[in-house]
């Protein structure tokens, strides 16, 4: 038993520690959106969900789970506490999320290690055999910053950068709270195949392989792997910088293991453009920071904000849910990134971006509410959380 009082440990956006009962938080508040916002049909999924402990692939399980009854198995990789520090957000989320699915009866299993080794791979098969049967739906939701490839034994770093020019425009100053100019220096060839090898889709590629030779993959199937576009403002940082390059990888593999898929099994494989919202990666990254501070300002006053949880309560009961075909645009692409990219919103984030600086900046943004939001991730600053109250932080799940 580690009981303690847990608090924040942050400077800037990087936080050192979680609180386990905000995380929880976090976690009941996600399942009572989709119990309100999604009528609950029981059916027999099974659903792998790779990347499941925060944003968009916890959000996914977490529909799934409560929407549909699905048994899923979910990978993570995240660290326990130990005797010097609290355990990492996302295995805290996994821990409530698994008490509260037994709680309602619900079956899940977890795997906690890397994802793109053959081991993970290996070790998910047999669980899958054991426990669970052939894979109706497989959610693809890595956002790691490095891959060690399983075959050739290099480590691929990620690099968020733009490629053939400096980018130069605005960002927060973290640390000062100050409107400042920043330039990003463009990407080497080296970085870019880096970028590619982490954030592309040649491991998603392995995944099917793997379950396809284990014949657990359901006639039917579903795949579906995220991604982001997002509007001008970010574009070279995303869509024309080195992400981006992954993510055209990521689209052209998709795009081959559908016709694959539909082929084999009548399955298919599609790709969700989500919209842009805070994470422990974005954070991180210049300019994403002061664009989602002005972008959540403008979208809650037009009441058509949405957190990760609210992108897939729309995915998994408009597109992805039993019997439905999804709505794709004429790139096979699923648009949730919608009413980001309404021309009202993108002209009054532009028109706020071209005007922003350290005097106006909590006028023409909501910087606080990012930040309250980035803290929100690790457990800190949810509502109705005793913050003062001493809580057990060695939990498995």
């Amino acid at each position: 038993m580690a009981v303690q009082i847990v608090k924040p440990r942050i400077r800037g956006f990087i936080c050192t520690n979680a609180h386990p009962a905000g995380c929880q938080a976090n976690v009941l508040n996600q399942i009572g959106e989709i119990k309100q916002g999604i009528p609950y049909k029981k059916t027999d999924m099974n659903a792998l969900v790779i990347g499941a402990s925060t944003g968009y692939g916890l959000a996914s399980r977490i529909a799934l789970t409560w929407a549909y009854g699905a048994k899923t198995l979910g990978l993570l990789y995240e660290r326990p506490a130990d005797a010097r520090r609290t355990a990492t957000a996302g295995y805290y989320n996994t821990v409530a999320f698994h008490q509260q699915a037994a709680a309602d009866g619900f079956f899940a299993d977890s795997l906690n290690g890397d994802a793109f080794s053959d081991e993970m791979k290996a070790e998910a098969i047999t669980r899958l055999k054991s426990n669970f049967g052939k894979i109706d739906i497989l959610v693809y939701s890595i956002a790691a910053p490095r891959r060690i490839h399983p075959t050739t034994g290099v480590s691929h770093q990620s690099e968020l950068k733009p490629i053939g020019a400096p980018y130069t425009g605005k960002t927060v100053d973290l640390n000062r709270e100050v409107i400042a100019p920043v330039t990003i220096e463009p990407a080497n060839e080296q970085e870019i195949t880096d970028t590619i090898a982490v954030m592309g889709g040649e491991d998603l590629e392995m995944w099917i392989d793997a379950l396809a030779d284990a014949e657990l993959l359901a006639p039917e199937v579903t795949v579906v792997a995220y991604t982001y576009i997002g509007s001008s403002l970010t574009w070279s940082i995303y869509r024309d910088g080195t992400i981006g390059r992954a993510k055209d990888d990521l689209k052209a593999r998709v795009d081959a293991l559908d016709e694959r898929l539909a082929d084999q099994l009548g399955g298919n494989a599609y790709i969700s453009v989500n919209k842009a919202v805070v994470t422990q990666a974005s954070a991180a990254i210049p300019v994403v920071p002061l664009y989602v501070s002005i972008l959540y300002d403008v979208m809650n006053a037009k009441g058509i904000n949405e957190a990760p949880i609210g992108q897939m309560r729309r995915l998994f009961s408009e597109h992805l849910g039993p019997g439905l075909q999804p709505q794709l645009d004429s790139d096979r692409y699923i648009r949730l990134d919608d009413r980001e990219l309404q021309p009202e919103v993108t002209d009054a984030v532009t028109e706020r971006w071209e005007r922003i600086d350290t005097d106006n900046f909590h006028e023409l943004s909501n910087y606080a509410g990012f930040r309250r939001n980035f803290r929100n991730l690790f457990g800190f600053e949810v509502e109705g959380v005793d913050y003062d109250e001493a809580v057990e932080t060695e939990l498995v799940f």
